[in-house]
Order: C-alpha cells, then sequence, then structure tokens
C-alpha cells in the first residue's frame, strides 16, 4: 500500500541584502535560514533548506510545525 505524499507550504521572508543576493528565513521552522545570490538560486536553496530541516525533523522524531498563516501587518 503507498502512502499519498503530503505537500506542506511554509511562509518564507525574503530581505534583499545591500551588498546584493537575498536571504531567507522561515518562521515556522526557528533556525531555517538560507540565501541566494540570485533571485533562482534563493528559491532553489529555499527548498533544499526547508526540505533538509523536515528530513532531521522526521529523523529526530519531532513534529513537524504546521503554519498558522498570519496577516502581514496584524496586530497580536
Amino acid at each position: 500500500m503507498q502512502s499519498k505524499a503530503t505537500k506542506l507550504k511554509f511562509t518564507v521572508l525574503v530581505e534583499k541584502n545591500e551588498e546584493g543576493g537575498y536571504t531567507v528565513t522561515v518562521p515556522s521552522l526557528p533556525g531555517c535560514i538560507t540565501q541566494g545570490d540570485t533571485w533562482n538560486e534563493t528559491i532553489a536553496n529555499t527548498s533544499e533548506a526547508i526540505a533538509g530541516y523536515i528530513e532531521a525533523l522526521r529523523t529526530l522524531g519531532k513534529p513537524i510545525p504546521i503554519e498558522i498563516p498570519v496577516e502581514v501587518g496584524a496586530t497580536l
């Protein structure tokens, strides 16, 4: 019996660096940070960083965070 693949989605924050390139953080995955020199490289690195983070959680038997959407500019 095959299990269905689950597609996870996470909000990422992309910051354009003054010296060039981009830095990305994933708020729902503490410590998941990556960067890239170009937009395409940054997106590819972000996908790889998230996949690696999730794989590490699974290996350690830790729960995968479920993202709760927050409206940008919302007051908590």
